[in-house]
């Protein structure tokens, strides 16, 4: 993306975000007056954002609310535009879409979105715990996407990904894409000692091998994993749903600082300070003795009276991230921010993360949140019409980078 998402408005003494007019927006406020909706979850005050689609929509059963979620009626200015131009065709007779058990909400969402229905699937698992997959209608010819994270349990969710690409290979699909918000086994995607696999390359060649014909992820891990593959893969960034939520918020641009969370993150950081009005840049250097144990050695540059808004791709176990937020409060930050596409939270990251030290923590829905993991600092930011019309304009042999410029 060439223009900064977010830039210091002209017009005040006191600058503070706002949105700028770049077309990446895809949760910019659009002329019809859409906003985005804040809904408590329970009595854990939890966020959860989606677009509204009409007043009063919200409604609850069992005392929990149903999600407000993005269809056609609610539509960014950049996607409507591209719609008045017919910049690809939205013909939908040989588009499918079936969705696994891993994220049934955000496939729900995504179809929503797309103004179509879910393809009907049975998804059963026997006794001795083998999955067992059957198409319920016919997919022959049909471009399907199979909606599926390997999010915990990853080996469960992956299997059944693998019978899907199978069981839609099996029933002549013309093109299976293979969509998966949350890439499992991403971290295993280099050899840090001898006699290591590389699991990241080996889950690639199981979802070649099954059969599926092109992979739609977000925010990989790392990008040499798109170099696993041996079939096109469009990575997706959830940056642009993140930063107009904190667009939203009003902090003074002159008052934020992006802080990684280790080295490794650094480029992700630099490139999520640049939409924030090109904010500096802070590094918290971290010691590994472990799998999920972090230690923190030393912060590299000023956080002292700042916003501190902490990047990372995922959060597992919150070890470095909680670890992070407490050395830039020792450091002097004024509140910190963590922000994250994707929310593994295996224990004890719920009380590491509500433990006070986070302002709030920001993330996606690309992995289901489970009800005990709600906390109060918690926001759930919805990727439904990006990764909806993503699937749009592979479908239309269309440009996915432009969705993003």
């Amino acid at each position: 993306m060439a223009a900064s998402l977010i830039q210091p408005a002209s017009h005040s003494s006191s600058s503070t975000m706002t949105f700028a007019s770049s077309a990446s927006s895809l949760f910019t406020r659009s002329s019809r007056g859409l906003s985005l909706q804040s809904l408590a979850f329970d009595e854990s005050h939890t966020r959860i954002f989606a677009r509204n689609n009409a007043p009063g929509s919200s409604k609850c059963v069992n005392g929990k609310p149903i999600i407000p979620i993005p269809n056609e009626l609610t539509l960014p200015k950049f996607l409507e535009s591209a719609r008045m131009e017919k910049t690809f065709n939205k013909n939908s007779d040989r588009l499918k879409l079936f969705s696994g058990t891993a994220n049934s909400t955000l496939s729900q969402e995504i179809a929503c979105y797309m103004g179509l229905e879910l393809g009907k699937i049975t998804t059963k698992r026997f006794a001795d715990g083998e999955i067992y997959v059957q198409l319920q209608e016919s997919v022959r010819g049909c471009d399907v996407f199979l909606i599926q994270p390997t999010c915990p349990p990853a080996n469960e969710n992956l299997m059944e990904l693998l019978i899907m690409i199978d069981a839609c290979r099996r029933a002549s699909a013309k093109n299976i894409t293979a969509v998966i918000p949350y890439f499992g086994y991403a971290r295993a995607d280099r050899k840090t000692q001898g006699r290591e696999s590389i699991a990241a390359k080996l889950v690639a060649n199981l979802i070649t091998k099954a059969g599926a014909d092109r992979l739609l992820a977000c925010d990989l891990h790392s990008g040499q994993s798109m170099g696993y593959f041996d079939i096109p893969v469009d990575h997706v960034h959830c940056q642009p749903v993140i930063l107009d939520y904190l667009a939203s918020k009003g902090i003074s641009s002159g008052d934020l600082v992006v802080v990684s969370p280790d080295v490794g993150g650094v480029a992700r950081a630099r490139a999520f300070a640049k939409k924030l009005s090109d904010a500096p840049l802070a590094i918290v250097d971290k010691r590994r003795h472990g799998h999920n144990l972090a230690e923190v050695m030393n912060l590299i540059g000023d956080v002292k009276g700042k916003v501190a808004v902490m990047v990372d791709d995922m959060i597992d176990t919150a070890g470095t991230i909680a670890k992070g937020a407490a050395l830039l409060h020792e450091e002097g930050a004024r509140e910190v921010y963590a922000c994250c596409t994707h929310a593994v939270f295996s224990p004890p990251a719920v009380e590491r993360l509500s433990s006070g030290i986070f302002q709030e923590v920001i993330v996606t829905n690309t992995i289901p949140v489970a009800d005990k993991n709600y906390f109060p600092q918690l926001t759930i930011l919805s990727v439904a019409n990006m990764l909806g019309e993503t699937i749009w304009r592979i479908h239309g042999d269309s440009s996915v980078s432009t969705i993003f410029q």
